[in-house]
């Protein structure tokens, strides 16, 4: 798929898609150092490489009626749906000040008031969940759409099938968004799978199914912005496999030595945030000064939240046994 003309964009979207990605960027490369000096603990798994795909699809989307939900890496939706960095890091470090109170940590990031329904550590458990979130919009005749997440190695997880073929049976609001980053944690997805054109895999559930660019964020934004004005109108769903890179390993224990240097070289010459970047200059519409100081901005902000992390408390001890039963009201 060809990139869209840039001119067909207005400079405070294209700058507000850039700043996104920027973002998410500095948050993973502190992510990366504060596990490192063991001020995170767990799994953690770091998004840098696929900013394009979640900044692209969530701008076409209107979190007040629509929904998201994804797998594991998932900070980067958590931060593109408005999430306050802030209130994410401080879950990463397992603090009182945390989304799930220090209990979901980097897995399992939510926002019910945001329309985030996480962040999922079981691969491709999420995906009926989606479905389910799909069936409830339809079932109330209300506007919504879905966007589910997953990466490709939940491609042969046996829900993935049993969902999609409910929705295209169903004819279900919902975009299944396959985050192609290549690699099932170490193993290339085409020693795994028998298809390699994934999208291909929807003609099986009687719905459209696309290949995209995942290292062009405005690609990404156009067949998404398709997807959802295909389930919003006609109630049909799609599935797109978005193809993108992770410039790290599959979690921060992962030295990823089954890549070659070249190989993560050639994917880094795609930086999506460099292309952006470069294709606003060249149409006049940025400039290296205003980079520097967006760049600024977004080191400020991550720096505010490792602090606000830093200073939060622990969680008491007490607090192992609250949020486990549901409370309702009489």
């Amino acid at each position: 798929m060809n990139s869209p003309d840039i001119t067909k964009y207005d400079k405070s979207f294209l700058s507000s898609l850039l700043q996104q990605m920027l973002l998410i960027r500095r948050f993973e490369e502190k992510a990366a150092q504060m596990y490192g000096l063991r001020k995170i603990g767990g799994f953690c798994h770091i998004y840098i490489g696929q900013e394009a795909v979640c900044t692209g699809a969530i701008a076409t989307v209107d979190l007040a009626k629509d929904y998201i939900i994804t797998a594991y890496r998932d900070h980067g939706h958590a931060l593109t749906v408005g999430m306050d960095p802030k209130v994410v890091m401080a879950e990463l470090f397992g603090k009182i000040t945390g989304c799930c109170r220090g209990k979901g940590g980097s897995m399992h990031l939510f926002d019910e008031q945001k329309h985030f329904y996480g962040g999922h550590g079981i691969v491709g458990s999420h995906i009926p969940l989606a479905t389910g979130m799909a069936v409830k919009i339809k079932y109330k005749n209300e506007d919504g759409v879905v966007l589910c997440f997953f990466g490709d190695g939940a491609i042969h997880q046996g829900s993935f099938h049993e969902a999609l073929n409910m929705a295209g049976l169903w004819k279900l609001p919902i975009v299944y968004i396959c985050e192609n980053n290549q690699y099932g944690m170490g193993t290339d997805f085409r020693r795994a799978s028998a298809v390699n054109e994934l999208s291909k895999l929807a003609a099986s559930y009687n719905m459209p199914g696309s290949r995209v660019d995942g290292m062009d964020v405005l690609a990404v934004y156009q067949s998404v912005t398709d997807a959802v004005k295909l389930a919003r109108e006609r109630s049909k769903p799609s599935l797109l496999e978005i193809r993108t890179y992770r410039y790290l390993g599959h979690s921060m224990s992962d030295p990823a030595t089954y890549r070659t240097k070249k190989e993560v070289a050639k994917y880094k010459s795609q930086d999506p945030i460099v292309i952006l970047r470069d294709r606003m200059t060249a149409a006049g519409m940025f400039t290296e000064d205003e980079y520097v100081v967006m760049d600024k901005d977004c080191k400020s902000i991550v720096t505010e939240a490792i602090d606000f992390a830093e200073q939060s408390k622990n969680p008491e001890i007490e607090t192992l046994y609250e949020d486990i039963l549901a409370e309702t009201q009489e």
